[in-house]
């Protein structure tokens, strides 16, 4: 019955982790970190990126421009970029880490106590890809609410608002986080190496007088 849920906490904890990983990256790539709509023109919309600027209108349809320098970007565009792709090196990581320690694959089933390492090591990976993942995302979303509510910016002029690809990264980040937790209980759940192999001798010790006489009768 332990072992069950070991293994289904580990299946589970897996999963969210790449679930998370697969939704930083799309988050890395997505050009809807931030949206602009113009009053004046309904029919045109814009969204920015890490990458680039997208212009939406009716008539002509999607049209983006890469972004020319690294360097002048602002700040938390280029901090931003640098930070997801750590996450997403760290969460790739913590998938092959945690992959070779789960009970349900028949490596090194002897190598508990590796195993057990392997999910704990997975485990801070996927935390740490996961908290690399939310600053990024949250520096950006304040940096938009802030700007979005200067003053001393004229109400005429349009405001830059959410975009999608900050839920996603929302989504990755606490993905992340939770699989790491679950990895990390389970590991911690897992018995000692040495725990069998002591009641094993404190078996052996309780017949071991009886073998001695040749039969299994303690009375003889």
């Amino acid at each position: 019955m332990a072992l069950a849920f070991r293994i289904a906490t580990q299946s589970v904890g897996l999963s969210l982790s790449l679930l998370g990983w697969v939704l930083s990256i799309i988050t890395t790539y997505l050009p809807h970190w931030k949206n602009l709509n113009l009053d004046l023109n309904e029919m045109e919309n814009w969204t920015m990126g890490l990458w680039k600027t997208c212009v939406i209108q009716e008539e002509v349809g999607r049209q983006c421009k890469d972004f020319d320098s690294f360097l002048a970007l602002p700040a938390e565009l280029r901090i931003s970029r640098i930070l997801m792709f750590l996450s997403n090196g760290l969460g790739f990581l913590g998938l092959l880490v945690s992959g070779f320690g789960l009970d349900c694959l028949r490596i090194a089933d002897r190598q508990q106590d590796l195993k057990k390492r392997l999910l704990i090591l997975g485990g801070v990976l996927f935390w740490t890809s996961g908290v690399t993942a939310l600053v990024p995302v949250s520096w950006v979303a304040y940096l938009t609410v802030q700007e979005f509510w200067d003053e001393t910016i004229p109400e005429i002029v349009p405001r830059w608002e959410f975009g999608e690809a900050l839920f996603t990264g929302w989504s990755a980040g606490f993905s992340l986080l939770l699989g790491g937790c679950l990895l990390y209980c389970a590991a911690c759940s897992t018995p000692a190496p040495g725990a069998s192999g002591h009641y094993a001798v404190a078996e052996m010790q309780t017949r071991c007088p009886y073998l001695e006489n040749g039969t299994t009768d303690p009375k003889v």
